[in-house]
């Protein structure tokens, strides 16, 4: 929470081990609030083969302007992913022709990439 009581909250979500542009994508920032809502979607062109090895990061940020953003939490979904996120990404790798929609608690350790 910034000095006036809010955030600035955004999204990063970055397909692992791909490094570049085109794995990485960014959600709008969304002003002055403690609760936001992305109602966002992004997809990655990738061979359903291929997704079993990858790891999706997904992060959220406090935007400051002039400073270095402030990570607020995280979460991994992938084989090596743990409990529910987990089991959101067999579920996923299951049903690749659905959507599944899942809540996920964020961890507070930031090992998501900071560069935009």
């Amino acid at each position: 929470m910034d000095s006036n009581g809010f955030s600035d909250p955004f999204v990063k979500l970055c397909l692992k081990p791909d490094t570049g542009k085109k794995a990485k994508n960014k959600t709008q920032i969304k002003k002055k609030t403690l609760n936001p809502e992305f109602n966002e979607e992004f997809s990655y062109d990738i061979k359903h083969s291929e997704l079993a090895k990858k790891t999706l990061d997904i992060s959220v940020w406090d935007y400051d302007m002039g400073r270095s953003n402030d990570f607020i939490g995280g979460c991994h979904l992938g084989i090596a992913a743990k409990g529910e996120c987990l089991k959101h990404w067999y579920e996923c790798l299951k049903n690749h022709d659905k959507k599944i929609d899942r809540w996920h608690v964020l961890f507070s350790q930031n090992s998501v990439e900071t560069d935009d």
